[in-house]
């Protein structure tokens, strides 16, 4: 009895064993199968992230360089207004050239100091001569300046006033806006100068040159070739590879003074949509007249745009003989106008 149980129950245990190992491998399979797709969404998961803070990095790396080139330009083109304006004075005068001056709102003392010398002079050789003062607004908006200046408008109807901000990083605005002025409202006039208020102007000189100069397509002035770019980060002139990767300049008349044409203005303000506005602004005039394929002129000799006073005495007859010379202010025009006066009586 004892051997026929052990040989019945000897079929019975290796079934079980069997269905047991069954039940165990099939739980392993689940277990790991279940394992392997949890995995999944947990990798691509970290792959969705690892992307997304790739672009991340990406956008801020992109916006940071935007903001880092973004200081050397300059808000233009632009709908900007005039808010002091004399928009039938030049078509009542009807000059031969206009000399636009551009100044700070503050700066009163300049504008007199050129009313009581060169800016004097309104028919010089036979030809009429206007000048204009062209300003921003002050960064904090003065309302005691801005009265002042309104009185002052008021008072010699020869200013002005735009509303950019009037700094020295937004000199390319207003010398754009003074290109749009003269556009709309000086359309028969022959030509005009932007020039510096700490700057002596012989206007009898300016237009002796201009009723021998050609009357289109016309831009002259102390003319800077082959400039180097400055890539020394100290400089307040420094330029990065990013925003300007040529090594040199394109010829530009320097800003103290230069002469133009009223042919030139309208199309330098088309140039501009094409040209992004660096914030040097005769440099910015330069790549605007490259980009027209228009040469600029050299004057009919080099010492009539000076950019300092000779360091030795000048000879008898030297502001006579010169049409601009940078000053060391505006205070010292009226002692260099009344030595001027003085050598034209003497027969300079």
């Amino acid at each position: 009895m004892s051997n026929c149980g052990k040989t019945l129950w000897m079929p019975r245990c290796w079934l079980c064993l069997l269905m047991l190992c069954l039940v165990l491998g099939t739980m392993t399979y689940i277990f790991k199968s279940s394992s392997i797709e949890v995995s999944r969404p947990v990798n691509i998961w970290r792959t969705t992230a690892m992307l997304s803070q790739e672009n991340r990095t990406t956008a801020v790396g992109s916006q940071a360089n935007k903001v880092s080139t973004s200081q050397y330009f300059v808000a233009y083109p632009h709908q900007y207004h005039f808010m002091l304006d004399e928009p039938h004075r030049c078509l009542q005068e009807k000059p031969f050239v206009i000399l636009m001056i551009p100044v700070a709102p503050s700066n009163r003392e300049a504008r007199e100091m050129i009313r009581t010398t060169w800016g004097k002079e309104t028919t010089v050789l036979g030809q009429v001569v206007s000048h204009y003062f062209l300003l921003g607004v002050s960064k904090d908006r003065d309302v005691h300046l801005e009265e002042e200046v309104l009185e002052e408008s008021r008072t010699h109807q020869d200013i002005l006033q735009s509303n950019f901000v009037d700094s020295y990083n937004n000199l390319t605005i207003k010398t754009m806006v003074m290109f749009e002025w003269l556009s709309s409202r000086c359309p028969n006039a022959s030509y005009a100068m932007k020039i510096d208020s700490d700057i002596f102007l012989n206007v009898q000189k300016l237009v002796g040159m201009l009723l021998k100069a050609p009357q289109h397509l016309y831009m002259t002035g102390r003319l800077e070739r082959d400039a180097a770019v400055l890539r020394d980060r100290t400089s307040k002139w420094f330029l990065p590879l990013s925003v300007f990767p040529e090594s040199t300049y394109p010829i530009y008349p320097r800003g103290l003074g230069y002469v133009f044409s009223l042919d030139l203005p309208q199309k330098i303000m088309e140039a501009s949509s094409h040209i992004k506005a660096l914030f040097i602004e005769d440099v910015y005039v330069g790549l605007c007249m490259r980009h027209l394929g228009i040469t600029l002129t050299d004057p009919p000799h080099n010492a009539l745009f000076m950019d300092t006073m000779p360091y030795s005495s000048p000879s008898n007859c030297y502001w006579t003989t010169v049409i601009t010379t940078i000053l060391d202010s505006s205070k010292q025009l009226l002692d260099v106008w009344g030595m001027y006066q003085s050598q034209r009586q003497s027969g300079c």
